[in-house]
């Protein structure tokens, strides 16, 4: 199975204090998502919850062509304000491991995710990473990376 490994960095000119409130929080991921992925957190009791080791999270998504999809991850890893780590248990990728480190910088925050992921299905997967995966996956990261200086400023 061929795994593809991506890696997005970003300076917040924030407190590690509020990168991690707002970060470690299930329900801002879809604050950070395009729209039109229609991205939906679908676990009840979500508004107060922060990441914790075990935490299962659902979700409905439309990665492509409007079709949803119903996703879930375990929050396998977290060390307080330092990172966590997000596990796919079933959804749309054959394997997902997205790590969110977190570093207090001069001036801010360094947020600096690293994923790694599968999609699967042999050549045919590796022809669909090709032409519309890998692409898709960048730029829902790009749109994040756009969302969170609207959100917290520019570094």
């Amino acid at each position: 199975m061929k795994t593809y490994r991506l890696e997005f960095t970003q300076k917040l000119p924030i407190t590690l204090e509020k990168a991690w409130d707002f970060f470690s929080s299930p329900l801002n991921l879809s604050e950070i998502t395009p729209e039109g992925m229609t991205f939906e957190v679908t676990t009840p009791g979500m508004e107060n919850t922060k990441m914790y080791a075990g935490l299962i999270i659902t979700y409905k998504v439309s990665p492509l062509l409007g079709i949803k999809l119903d996703w879930m991850t375990e929050i396998t890893h977290v060390k307080d304000q330092e990172y966590f780590i997000d596990e796919q248990r079933f959804g749309p990728f054959a394997f997902w491991h997205h790590q969110h480190h977190f570093s207090k910088i001069d001036g801010g925050v360094l947020m600096h995710d690293i994923l790694h992921y599968s999609i699967g299905w042999g050549p045919i997967g590796k022809i669909a990473n090709a032409i519309t995966v890998n692409k898709k996956v960048k730029s829902i990261f790009n749109f994040r990376y756009k969302k969170v200086e609207e959100i917290f400023g520019r570094f």
